[in-house]
């Protein structure tokens, strides 16, 4: 039986096909997209798919099978290899021009710009063997050597592709496949510093040549995160084949399937952890095809092989700022409802007309578009059709669903600091042991939030996520030592208070109720704090009066209980 160290490693953050099939890393065989593109490819074929699902790993995978020189062994025992008349005719037999954009973001245009030449740079320099052609004359050469130097004009910049593939041609005898990475890096980043206008322009110009009318060109693949407008960089190309999170053809290739889960799980003794990630990483939909984010389940496993304990974590949505997340939430009563939100939370759909052509500087300007690039971005998936355009929306998965209550509850910290009256008014109850008071003042702050008010979210969620907006009240009360899940007793208790100048504890659990017994289920959190002796530290601290506080939550409402202990002086 193979022992855990002799294992295949699992490749975290590893994008280049080749180092992961010779260095000893775990591959998931995507390779059947290569017979399934030349079926199907047009000239220009474009890929977009949410951040983290495997795209720049797959164009690292067609360079390596098409390129003249690439090594065959890389393909040995893959589902590629299968197709022996295939491999014969198209494998290693195409001249090859690879380029990411993924680092061609800047603060500034001009930066940007550096950036997009270094790319050339480095991709010539790739190619360098070109100066040894025999075949290419001196002015051919000296055309390369432009592509060489840091200091580049505009015309050779945009040129600068199109003449890679014509040197390129003249020395194999043999048309071109361009791949383009993460083409539309440069225009999120130039939208959001504020030079979109010239970054476009010089895409469009990259593209127009390379793409265009090039004798030179077999065909193109570019994959990217979302589907940009035609008219925004595309203008003038002849119907480019457009392959996106709603197409079925190439559905299985970005994102894992159940099964390739399965297999991996049991690869690494992980068969225990199938349902926790299936939880926490499934819930995309592509095209016909239901797939788990690759990025989340190879680093959850790592870590897992570390630490079997481990709890799932944010993969995904740590990799990104998430800006989209809290403009959408920043939406709530223009144009999109609490309860769309509350919905979307609940795990239940909302039916949205997808417009999936955007250009970047049009992304947030409606509430309409702001649900498409949710969707597209993957913070969003389909759940069904309503018609042609009309989708049904909800949250993949536990991890996206954390994402979205963690917003929310910034938005509410965000809004309890302005309300100071109401404020000043829950902390006064709540320290002097009036819980009708308490609980009133709570119920409108639960009245003014988006709530979770569904089973489908697990319980200790739901109660992190009212245990969230208690610290958020409290953490504009100046000079309460306010501490959260702190270890109290045999146990860690929700909330501990301490007042040191009036000489009063205050210790509070929550609970969710989930049949709205809220009396019944506050009596255990009053019970649960006896029990697990939660008010030890503030006993050890001397306090001359300790309050007890359960507070019971369902939805938008609430029910709070107290018990109060005087402490004798000793």
């Amino acid at each position: 039986m193979e022992t855990m160290e002799m294992k295949k490693k699992l490749p975290v953050g590893i994008e280049s096909f080749e180092k992961i099939r010779t260095a000893g890393f775990y591959y998931v065989d995507k390779t059947t997209m290569i017979r399934d593109l030349l079926q199907k490819w047009g000239e220009v074929n474009i890929f977009t798919r949410p951040r983290r699902f495997g795209k720049s790993l797959n164009m690292s995978m067609l360079k390596a099978f098409f390129e003249i020189g690439t090594n065959p062994d890389l393909f040995n025992g893959l589902a590629i290899a299968r197709e022996t008349a295939l491999c014969s005719e198209y494998m290693g037999k195409f001249p090859v021009v690879s380029i990411s954009l993924k680092g061609v973001e800047a603060d500034t245009y001009a930066t940007a710009r550096k950036l997009a030449v270094k790319v050339i740079n480095e991709e010539a320099r790739r190619l360098q063997f070109l100066l040894d052609s025999e075949v290419l004359s001196y002015e051919d050469k000296e055309l390369f050597s432009q592509l060489l130097k840091k200091e580049m004009d505009d015309e050779t910049l945009c040129f600068s592709l199109r003449e890679l593939s014509e040197l390129l041609r003249k020395h194999f005898g043999q048309k071109v496949i361009i791949l383009i990475d993460e083409y539309d890096v440069p225009l999120a980043k130039a939208n959001e510093k504020n030079y979109y206008a010239p970054m476009v322009s010089l895409i469009r110009n990259l593209f127009e040549q390379a793409l265009k009318t090039n004798e030179n060109l077999y065909f193109a693949v570019l994959s990217g995160c979302l589907r940009v407008a035609k008219e925004s960089i595309f203008t003038g190309l002849n119907n480019p084949k457009i392959f996106s999170i709603t197409n079925v053809r190439f559905d299985e290739y970005f994102g894992f399937t159940d099964t390739e889960v399965r297999d991996l799980l049991n690869y690494y003794h992980l068969d225990n952890k199938y349902e926790t990630i299936k939880d926490w990483y499934d819930g995309y939909r592509f095209g016909n095809i239901d797939v788990y984010c690759p990025w989340d389940v190879i680093n959850y496993c790592d870590e897992l092989l570390d630490d079997p304990s481990l709890e799932p974590k944010d993969y995904w949505s740590n990799t990104s700022s998430n800006d989209v997340i809290r403009i959408f939430i920043e939406k709530v009563d223009r144009g999109l409802t609490k309860s769309e939100i509350e919905a979307l939370i609940a795990g239940e759909t909302v039916s949205k007309e997808i417009h999936e052509d955007l250009t970047y500087n049009k992304l947030y300007e409606s509430i309409d578009h702001l649900w498409s690039v949710l969707f597209t971005t993957g913070y969003l998936t389909q759940r069904g059709k309503i018609d042609e355009k009309t989708v049904q929306l909800a949250i993949p998965n536990m991890e996206i669903r954390k994402l979205f209550i963690n917003q929310i509850m910034v938005m509410f910290k965000e809004q309890a600091g302005r309300d100071g009256e109401l404020l000043n008014t829950f902390c006064s109850a709540l320290a002097v042991g009036q819980p009708d008071e308490v609980e009133s003042c709570f119920n409108q702050y639960l009245e003014n939030t988006i709530s979770i008010r569904d089973t489908f979210v697990r319980k200790p969620l739901k109660e992190n996520f009212y245990h969230g907006i208690l610290l958020g009240i409290l953490a504009f009360k100046n000079g309460w030592y306010v501490q959260s899940n702190k270890a109290a007793g045999t146990g860690y208790g929700d909330i501990l208070i301490q007042m040191e100048e009036l000489n009063i504890g205050i210790v509070i659990e929550v609970k969710y109720a989930e049949n709205e017994n809220l009396t019944e289920v506050c009596q255990d959190a009053l019970r649960q704090i006896d029990q697990q002796k939660y008010d030890a530290e503030l006993k050890k601290e001397g306090f001359s009066l300790i309050l007890k506080y359960g507070i019971a939550c369902c939805r938008k409402k609430c029910k709070v209980m107290v018990v109060k202990e005087e402490i004798p002086s000793l």
